[in-house]
């Protein structure tokens, strides 16, 4: 446990430092490419605090949204995309129903291949509408951000930061594939990290790990369909090759909305910060209105000192 005890009073002491340094700074200006749904739901809470604290945030989403909506503290850009929302509607509550069905391991991790894979379609079609839209992109381009919040889980936003050379900071549960672990480089044994749908905790016995290291294999196969379409439009938009992990590794820092309350331990990187239960109702829990003045803090400082290295 002393490595996640060093892990925890890293980012306690890093928070201090940054919330020491709020009332030197004068508000900046936030790109924010969001994903939609409950990442929105959970991201608009922090919006809403940095926007009380002086900062000017701009968002960018779909015409056809499901929970993005205008707000009097955020700036909404859209742009116009080949799908509607009932479409939306119907691919997520397909995906969505996958965790309550029974039946095999193998069998479930199929039906989600299938619902990522619908999903999957809807949002590369609407990051190519964001990423070929010469005028909003013009407009994005003229702005002069100071930093992009964004979740990676679809990372067409990281597509957009490396297009505006602007820091970028992830606000996430977690990135299918374990793409989060391979683009931080953080360790990520097989033999000692459950990998998804196995439901194994970090105690496994040998058949467990076993099981655990075939489903490492099933996560590559998974990845490769989902997130190619992605490596594929960034090296085409950037005019330069580059992986999904090789992408995501460029953030400059990442904040995992978990904790190892309810996940199991592992290894962490420097530049990832958890802030488990920032998504839940913060009238019921007062210490969530901590979370969100120490993700200010950390956003803020991105903002004004134009990110923080992955090597910090």
């Amino acid at each position: 446990m002393a490595p996640v005890i060093h892990a925890h009073l890293q980012a306690t002491v890093t928070l201090v430092l940054l919330l020491s340094m709020l009332s030197l700074a004068a508000g900046g200006k936030l790109l924010v490419v969001p994903v939609d749904g409950s990442h929105w739901l959970s991201m608009r809470e922090v919006l809403d605090r940095l926007s009380q604290k002086g900062h000017e945030i701009v968002v960018v989403a779909p015409e056809a949204s499901l929970q993005i909506k205008p707000s009097k503290n955020l700036i909404m850009k859209t742009y116009p995309v080949p799908f509607t929302q009932e479409e939306m509607e119907e691919s997520l509550q397909e995906f969505l129903q996958v965790p309550f069905e029974e039946g095999s391991l193998l069998g479930r991790f199929f039906k989600v291949y299938e619902g990522m894979k619908n999903l999957s379609v809807i949002s590369i079609a609407g990051c190519r509408q964001l990423l070929y839209n010469k005028e909003l992109i013009r407009y994005l381009e003229e702005s002069k951000f100071d930093a992009l919040f964004t979740d990676p889980v679809v990372p067409c936003g990281q597509i957009l930061a490396e297009h505006l050379s602007l820091p970028s900071v992830f606000f996430l549960r977690g990135v299918p594939c374990g793409l989060d672990l391979k683009a931080t480089q953080c360790p990520s044994p097989p033999s000692y990290v459950p990998r998804a749908f196995t439901a194994y905790s970090d105690h496994m016995n040998f058949p467990q790990r076993v099981k655990n290291l075939l489903f490492e294999f099933l996560n590559y196969f998974l990845c490769d369909f989902a997130f190619q379409p992605f490596a594929e439009m960034a090296s085409e938009f950037l005019h330069q090759t580059m992986t999904v992990s090789e992408l995501l590794s460029h953030a400059s820092i990442w904040l995992m909305r978990f904790d190892f309350v309810l996940d199991y331990p592992r290894p962490l990187m420097p530049n990832t910060i958890f802030i488990g239960g920032v998504h839940c109702a913060h009238k019921e829990l007062p210490q969530v209105g901590d979370t969100l003045v120490s993700i200010h803090a950390v956003v803020h400082f991105c903002v004004h000192r134009g990110g923080i290295s992955s090597s910090w």
